[in-house]
């Protein structure tokens, strides 16, 4: 899977999560900062790229990572 592709199904899960648009979102986004999430939906967010890439991610180093591109490059090292 590329990471263009990894990248448009993270964007999927965080526009239906925290329910904003696609022209919201740049990798350089800070998911509290930048995009309002709160706690409970990074944890939200981390259950729905799991879903999403049927993959099981650790939590911590999941919740540790902070911007959209940290994200898509996270999950790229579990699903590649």
């Amino acid at each position: 899977m590329d990471r263009s592709e990894i990248k448009d199904r993270v964007y999927k899960v965080i526009i239906q999560i925290l329910k904003i648009d696609a022209e919201q979102i740049q990798e350089e986004n800070i998911f509290t900062a930048d995009l309002g999430a709160e706690s409970i939906q990074s944890v939200e967010l981390m259950a729905g790229f799991e879903e999403e890439f049927d993959i099981e991610m650790d939590e911590d180093d999941a919740l540790s990572v902070q911007t959209v591109g940290g994200a898509i490059d996270f999950i790229a090292g579990y699903v590649n």
